[in-house]
């Protein structure tokens, strides 16, 4: 149980700094959807109800409610991996409870207004958000929040790339700047 705790509490934070791209897509998507479940009651508990899911009203709110904070954990890369393992199980339960009736025609939500309606492709071209959500919070689980994150910060990484980097930036900055100060030095001997 310790390893499984360490392993959520530290997840890798040197991955390429481009990790913020998913992380603002993925947490980006779950803050909308989450404040759309209180904006629109057919997003909310008319959703939950025409799914015939338990208790629907407490269920929306608290979906909603999940999706907003977590939505905010994912673009700040605070407690990654604790929130993308609960928001992979609710992109399952989405696509096992919205779907299967979709394929089999016998969804109690409106049916896609242009074909495929039913069957495999609708459901494919149905679940392609469900699925780029999944498989985002999957990458994130596994690869951590990247450099520019809060996970990051408080772990005392630099933002900015590690201080190999900095230091090889450094070098390179360092030997440049020598070689303008030789070839200053040698026009001024000329002149």
């Amino acid at each position: 149980m310790k390893k499984l705790i360490a392993w959520l509490t530290n997840p890798p934070t040197d991955g390429p700094t481009s990790i913020v791209i998913l992380r603002l897509m993925a947490g980006g998507v779950f803050l909308s959807e989450g404040i759309l479940k209180f904006v629109y009651t057919n997003q909310g508990i008319g959703r939950f109800v025409k799914l015939g899911m338990p208790v629907p009203y407490f269920t929306a709110n608290f979906v909603g409610c999940f999706e907003i904070v977590g939505g905010l954990l994912l673009l700040s890369g605070l407690m990654t991996r604790w929130i993308s393992i609960p928001f992979m199980i609710e992109m399952i339960v989405a696509i096992l409870s919205t779907k299967i009736s979709l394929y089999l025609g016998t969804s109690p939500l409106p049916l896609p207004p242009a074909p495929p309606k039913v069957g495999m492709w609708a459901v494919l071209h149905e679940s392609r958000s469900d699925y780029a959500q999944l498989l985002t919070v999957l990458f994130l689980t596994m690869n951590g929040p990247g450099r520019w994150s809060l996970d990051a910060l408080l772990r005392g990484r630099p933002a900015l790339g590690s201080i190999q980097e900095r230091t090889g930036q450094d070098a390179v900055l360092e030997g440049a700047a020598a070689s303008r100060r030789k070839e200053s030095a040698k026009a001024s001997a000329i002149v």
